[in-house]
C-alpha cells in the first residue's frame, strides 16, 4: 500500500500559487491530499466575531478571529506529514511566521517558499525549513521527490 501524504499549504491567500502546486502533483499521480487555512480573507477575519459575539474594539475582534482560527490551523499542521509556508510579495504573513514556527517545533518537515528578496528578512524561517523554494513548481517537485524518490 503507498501512503497517501497530507501536505497542509500556508501563508500568502491572494496568488493562486496553491492550485498551481495542487495541478503539479496532480498531473504527475502524486498521492498527496491538501489542507490550508481559510483562504477567504473576510471569512477568516471574522470567524470568532460571527461565532462568538460581536466586538467593539478591534483588538478583541482579532483575537476572537485568531483564536478560533487556531483551532482549525493547529489541529491540521499536527496532522500533516509536510508544511508548506509561502510569504508573498505584497502582504505581510505574519500568520505564516507562526505556522513555520509551529511546524518547526513539532518536528514537521518544513519547505518554505518567497522570493529571493526576502531571504535575509527570512533567514531565521529558512533556517527551520528542509527546503527554501521560490516557485510553486520547485515545491511540487520537491513533494514529487519525497513522495516517490524519483527525479
Amino acid at each position: 500500500m503507498t501512503k497517501t501524504w497530507n501536505v497542509y499549504l500556508s501563508g500568502e491567500i491572494h496568488t493562486d500559487w496553491r492550485d498551481a502546486v495542487r495541478t503539479m502533483t496532480d498531473a504527475t499521480g502524486l498521492r498527496v491530499e491538501y489542507t490550508g487555512p481559510v483562504t477567504d480573507h473576510a471569512t477568516s477575519d471574522d470567524a470568532g466575531v460571527a461565532i462568538l459575539g460581536a466586538e467593539e474594539d478591534p483588538f478583541w475582534h482579532d483575537h476572537k478571529g485568531a483564536k478560533v482560527n487556531a483551532i482549525r490551523t493547529r489541529t491540521l499542521i499536527q496532522d500533516a506529514d509536510v508544511v508548506v509556508v509561502r510569504f508573498g510579495e505584497k502582504y505581510r504573513q505574519w500568520n505564516a511566521a507562526f505556522d513555520a514556527g509551529y511546524a518547526a517545533a513539532l518536528g514537521k518537515p518544513l519547505i518554505v517558499m518567497h522570493p529571493d528578496e526576502f531571504r535575509h528578512a527570512l533567514k531565521e524561517v529558512d533556517a527551520a525549513a528542509l527546503a527554501v523554494a521560490e516557485t510553486p513548481e520547485q515545491v511540487a517537485q520537491i513533494l514529487g521527490y519525497a513522495v516517490t524518490g524519483g527525479l
